[in-house]
């Protein structure tokens, strides 16, 4: 499977920064004032670490919070996500932290979530000594990996970064199966849908679910088809939301297909594999239709189809 783990844990840790450290770093969630506004320096951290060694990461932030400590203390939030082993990782946390320090003279408060697969590696201090001078950075490390000796309660757990667990997890367990990865989707989509959230929030978490857990465009119209029948079953309006982005997906990904299999061949058999999905069995001189067109012409009638609520829809003009 060709995953991405960076866009996905990017999108959701900007949008729900207070539940990410409620259930990663709990202790660090209570020393802050989230009825105060926090802010991203992704250019200024950005600025501090152009010429750091970076080593092969999914992302860092740098957040700037107030305490509670009722003095309005101004803080700096200093969080990496770590995907690979990285023997570096521990002098990078160093480095990162005192150039932030040394910026802003500021309390730096250093975090990191490991997001690989080694049970051993947790690198949670650097430093030296020299004689009589010491230096040392300790900084708290979760390992996501730890939490999979724990998915039944990952299954009940109200906060969202629950099932963006559950789902990391799932991506590194079956990225070598694809079947076992559409049940496992599967399994999440209808644990997301029983929670009592708003409608943003299952939008925004069945994106990163969907994005974690890529599948192949055949594996895929089946967890769709499973929306689908779930939404004719129910009054749950945003469903017609999910369905749509994860039909656009497909059809990105169908054309990308196209691209290996023949440019217009791919096109063509992604869009019937959608109305097909969507209306039921084609007439022959659809299907006909379909098959003969042009690559522009795929492309505009897929981009109906995602909107279309009757099949004459899809072939309006332009």
């Amino acid at each position: 499977m060709d995953d991405d783990y960076d866009s996905p844990w990017k999108e959701v840790l900007v949008r729900y920064l207070p539940d990410f450290m409620a259930f990663y770093f709990p202790r660090v969630h209570a020393a802050i004032d989230w009825t105060r506004p926090f802010n991203f320096l992704d250019q200024e951290l950005a600025a501090l670490t152009v010429d750091a060694a970076s080593g092969r990461r999914v992302l860092d932030k740098l957040i700037r919070v107030v305490s509670t400590d009722g003095a309005e203390q101004s803080l700096l939030l200093h969080v990496e996500l770590q995907g690979w082993r990285d023997s570096a990782f521990a002098e990078r946390m160093f480095i990162y932290h005192y150039r932030v320090y040394d910026r802003y003279r500021q309390p730096v408060a250093s975090m990191a979530l490991l997001l690989d697969d080694s049970w051993r590696w947790r690198p949670a201090h650097f430093g030296y000594q020299v004689l009589d001078s010491r230096l040392q950075l300790d900084f708290p490390v979760v390992k996501l990996r730890d939490f999979a000796a724990h998915m039944e309660q990952l299954c009940s757990d109200p906060n969202p970064f629950a099932l963006v667990t559950l789902a990391h997890l799932q991506a590194r367990r079956t990225r070598r199966n694809a079947f076992q990865r559409r049940h496992a989707k599967w399994h999440l989509t209808k644990l997301l849908l029983r929670r009592d959230w708003d409608r943003q929030r299952i939008i925004d978490l069945y994106r990163t679910i969907d994005w974690l857990l890529r599948l192949p465009a055949s594996l895929e119209s089946r967890v769709r088809r499973g929306i689908h029948l779930i939404r004719e079953g129910t009054d749950m309006a945003y469903l017609s939301s999910l369905e749509r982005y994860g039909l656009e997906q497909g059809l990105q990904k169908g054309l990308q297909q196209g691209l290996q299999q023949g440019l217009q061949q791919g096109q063509a058999a992604q869009l019937l594999d959608m109305l097909e999905l969507r209306f039921g069995t084609l007439p022959e001189a659809i299907r006909n239709r379909v098959a003969t067109a042009e690559t522009a012409q795929l492309r505009h009638w897929a981009r109906n189809f995602v909107y279309a609520e009757r099949l004459e829809q899809v072939f309006a003009a332009e």
